[in-house]
């Protein structure tokens, strides 16, 4: 057991904790085990089910299109890549002040009040009648879906250490993956509603899709605790390890858990957040291309395969309906799903994450290189590039948003640099529509090679950053940054936060 000279005084009266310390801060490790048990137990499923329908009701209008939406709306030209896009700027415009409010208005009532609020406007998006109602759809759920994902991401800090943050928040990505499962599989079975009441598919799969959402909002309220001391779930015992488990962390003083203004200039004029928002950027452009038009690809496998064929009768056996593009799309995102839980769980363990964002970077790029093989190239081997970039995608976006946090202990600027983060990565959103326009179809080379390039550059980015923290901690390890603490007591350099050369960064 690791030690300290601290006394924890225990939530319960006068009454000290059962946590004796004197040294380093001593932790009960199976005790330890047991809190984090309860905390994934309540705290997960939770989680995971609000940014699983918050994505599912994000990018469904791409499942929606193979319903007839477009003739439906009257939709011509590029107006269909307008409206998925147009969500994205009112969602990158409120995500960083949605941030900053959590606290003030509480998680319970914030992520509830959106939730609610984006439940009804989803769910009322399959009954607008022309291009103009579905814009105005879309831009009202990208303002209430904007807090959802940045005070996802701030919330799991308030419960979890660094050495956890990976794969909680690769929990949320793994919901993004089943969000896009349950979406083609939700739109194969809801499909065959088409011509119930006189509507087609796509109204039926928008409306029945929003309706959980709208349920989900009202029992967030009741089931999301706001922080670990108003957890009705922990004991006085378990909220008293709560609070060692956050002191135990260099730079996780008192004051560095509240909001400063002074913090958040400082992730505004730290390169390395904007660095790391670059990649998010080159990243989530190719993870709401893939998204979005999983479907719209693996249609064009088809109509590719069936233009090779040699003859009409091949020809018909090739073309997929929309009811098999759909089934095809729910493997794809089972093993991204799969391979981010794995991949977080080994980042937790090492506390590495360039290295993976690195590794599995590569292979995205190596299933984009396969969907833009030579025509004569079976559907099936580009079919399979759908799932190598299903494999690293969810890596190379989720890491990194738990990287960047694990390397900001004070909360105001963890906070605000988790919003640039995540407000620069999905700016992308308002591009990646546009990457797959009908006309190109069915190869869609431009909108291969353009996630290819971004991908690529993510790749670039966090490798140097792997590098650079990988250097930094070794110049701390030296004594070589002590000068910068020097005639500073241990308060004092507590305080410093990442500055501090006793700060060790995640790499």
């Amino acid at each position: 057991m690791e030690k300290s000279d601290i006394e924890i005084p225990s939530s319960e009266g006068n009454n000290k904790s059962s946590l004796s310390l004197s040294g380093d801060l001593e932790i009960d490790h199976v005790a330890e085990k047991k809190l984090i048990r309860k905390l994934d137990l309540h705290i997960v499923p939770m989680v995971m089910l609000l940014y699983l329908l918050s994505f599912l009701d994000r990018v469904n209008i791409g499942n929606a299109r193979l319903y007839k939406m477009e003739e439906d709306l009257g939709l011509t030209g590029n107006q269909f890549q307008i409206a998925t896009s147009i969500l994205f700027v009112t969602y990158i415009l409120f995500e960083t002040p949605s941030n900053l409010v959590l606290k003030k208005f509480t998680p319970s009532r914030w992520i509830a009040g959106i939730t609610t609020a984006w439940g009804i406007i989803a769910t009322l998006t399959g009954v607008v009648q022309n291009f103009a109602g579905l814009v105005a759809c879309r831009v009202l759920l990208g303002a209430v879906e904007a807090g959802l994902f940045p005070g996802m991401t701030i919330y799991l800090t308030f419960f979890y250490t660094r050495r956890e943050l990976a794969l909680r928040i690769g929990y949320l990505f793994v919901s993004a993956a089943l969000a896009g499962a349950c979406g083609g599989l939700l739109a194969y079975a809801i499909g065959h509603m088409n011509g119930v009441a006189n509507q087609h598919g796509w109204r039926w799969i928008l409306i029945l899709e929003g309706l959980p959402t709208l349920i989900l909002g009202i029992a967030t309220f009741f089931l999301l605790a706001d922080n670990p001391h108003s957890a009705r779930y922990l004991s006085p015992s378990e909220k008293d390890l709560m609070r060692v488990r956050r002191e135990r962390q260099t730079g996780a003083t008192a004051n560095a858990e509240e909001f400063s203004w002074a913090d958040a200039r400082k992730a505004i004029t730290d390169w390395k957040v904007w660095l790391f928002a670059s990649g998010q950027f080159g990243a989530d452009t190719v993870l709401y291309g893939y998204s979005t038009f999983l479907p719209t690809i693996i249609s064009g496998l088809g109509s590719s395969s069936e233009s090779a064929s040699a003859s009409a009768s091949a020809s018909a056996s090739n073309k997929w309906t929309p009811a098999e593009i759909q089934a095809l799309t729910i493997p794809c995102y089972c093993l991204g799903a799969l391979t981010y839980l794995l991949i977080a769980r080994l980042s937790d363990a090492h506390q590495m994450r360039g290295m993976y964002s690195v590794i599995f970077g590569c292979i995205t790029i190596v299933g984009y290189g396969l969907l833009m093989s030579p025509e004569h190239v079976s559907a099936g081997v580009r079919y399979f590039g759908c799932f190598l970039v299903a494999t690293g995608l969810y890596v190379i976006v989720g890491l990194p948003l738990a990287w960047l946090p694990n390397n900001s202990p004070r909360y105001g600027k963890r906070t605000t640099a988790s919003g640039i983060q995540l407000t620069i990565g999905n700016s992308s959103g308002i591009m990646a529509p546009f990457l797959y326009p009908t006309a190109q179809g069915p190869r869609y080379l431009r909108g291969h090679a353009v996630s290819l390039g971004m991908v690529a550059y993510a790749t670039l980015v966090y490798g140097f950053l792997w590098w650079w923290h990988a250097r930094a901690n070794r110049r701390r390890e030296e004594g070589r940054e002590e000068w910068k603490v020097e005639g500073l007591s241990d308060e004092e350099i507590a305080e410093l936060g990442d500055e501090s050369p006793r700060f060790r960064y995640t790499i």
